[in-house]
């Protein structure tokens, strides 16, 4: 497979994990934590980073291709998985 496609899909999959993260974190599920929209964001931010990390780890930089890779491939696909599933969780569970 392409580089791009797997870049995508590893970041598609982790923004699944955010999702469900920040629904648990922003519907006060967790009652230690309470209501935190806050911390649903902030802990969806952190694991766009460490993907992007553990990204640049397993494929290499270059092959990555730095930033304007990393936006095309990583962070727009994780964002926009990431706040469907959380929405889609919020309004239906």
């Amino acid at each position: 497979m392409d580089i791009e496609v797997k870049l995508t899909s590893i970041h598609a999959a982790l923004a699944i994990v955010a999702g469900a993260i920040s629904y648990l974190l922003s519907t006060g599920a967790i009652s230690a934590l309470g209501k935190n929209e806050f911390l649903a964001v902030l802990g969806g931010l952190l694991i766009l980073y460490l993907t992007g990390q553990l990204s640049e780890r397993i494929f290499g930089k270059e092959a990555v291709g730095g930033m304007k890779g990393w936006l095309w491939s990583g962070i727009l696909p994780f964002f926009f998985v990431w706040v469907l599933v959380w929405v889609m969780m919020y309004n239906l569970l």
